[in-house]
């Protein structure tokens, strides 16, 4: 058996046993968890809802303005259909296949895949790294589960290197490095300070929101006295954190599982081990129906300008794009 195969099968072990993990944990609880979801009024969720429904609108125009600055001004229109469409492949395990379907669609408007890939893998890091800056403040809350007192320090010690991260002249040469590494020509152009500048402020308050639509739904379960500045920094902070280390988990769909396993450790302290799961339960669902309906979207309007169409569907309409042209 080969190395890739054995950590093909190590991926798929992996993720069984994360999902199997959450599941059995819910599944234990489950009395106390339906109490608990019956609990959130529809207003709440309707809230929570409507809050985590911001976080995508700042994350296509983070994607568009990277694009942009590379060489392939777009307008919002196109942008939104290419990348909520695309986005739905981040549900397929491997991580890639968002970024594929977002080059497919985008080098029908003549931008180049090599350009599209870079600026997915760019949007998917500087993500991560923006939740890691947000979420930083709820490490030690997450190690000790009890005490705050140690925020400040991990602040302190772990913020500087994730700035260095966010420098544009480093960030160019990492792009220059991987493009090289690939055997692909380098960019055109480069990414501009203000770009990241203005990628770092949307993917912060992106998480920032994220972690407010969690709170609404948390605050609803918590006990009379709990500690509201430790709730709120459990779920404004903590969801970045939980998000931004399941993205990187390529064999979990989406980071489904881990992301809710370790919110269920930062607020099962805090408001009990089974309203932290109604929450968790509540909190995903929200996600994926914000990535349908956005999806549903920039489908119409990738699919009326021919898009995601077929050879066939196109011909019959007398549109010409560069694959049929070439074929």
């Amino acid at each position: 058996m080969n190395r890739s195969r054995v950590v093909a099968i190590l991926r798929i072990v992996l993720a069984v046993l994360v999902v199997a993990g959450v599941t059995y944990a819910i599944a234990t609880n489950w009395t106390e968890v339906s109490a608990d979801l019956r609990r959130m009024s529809p207003g709440t969720i309707a809230l929570a809802a409507l809050v985590g429904c911001i976080p995508p609108i700042l994350t296509v125009l983070v994607w568009r303005r990277l694009l942009a600055d590379l060489g392939s001004p777009i307008h919002l229109a196109p942008a939104g259909g290419i990348f909520f469409v695309g986005q739905l492949g981040k549900y397929v395990p491997g991580s890639v296949w968002a970024i594929v379907a977002q080059a497919e669609m985008a080098s029908r408007l003549h931008i180049p895949r090599r350009r599209t890939a870079v600026t997915g893998l760019l949007n998917v890091g500087l993500a991560a790294v923006c939740g890691f800056i947000v979420g930083l403040p709820s490490l030690p809350l997450l190690i000790t589960r009890e005490s705050t007192a140690s925020t400040g320090w991990a602040l302190l010690l772990v913020l500087p290197l994730l700035i260095l991260v966010l420098w544009p002249r480093l960030l160019n040469a990492a792009i220059a490095l991987g493009l090289k590494v690939l055997r692909r020509e380098p960019l055109e152009h480069q990414l501009s300070g203000r770009a990241v500048v203005f990628t770092v402020v949307c993917f912060c308050l992106s998480w920032f929101c994220s972690g407010v639509s969690v709170w609404i739904l948390a605050r609803t379960l918590a006990p009379e006295g709990v500690d509201q500045g430790r709730l709120a920094l459990a779920t404004m902070s903590g969801f970045a954190l939980a998000a931004a280390v399941s993205m990187f988990t390529v064999v979990l769909p989406a980071g489904v599982g881990l992301r809710e396993g370790l919110l269920v450790l930062l607020l099962g302290p805090i408001i009990s081990v089974p309203a932290a799961a109604a929450v968790v339960v509540v909190g995903r669902f929200l996600t994926i129906l914000a990535d349908v309906l956005f999806a549903a979207i920039g489908w119409a309007w990738a699919r009326s300008h021919h898009l995601i169409t077929s050879r066939a569907e196109r011909a019959a309409d007398r549109i010409m794009v560069p694959e049929d042209e070439a074929g």
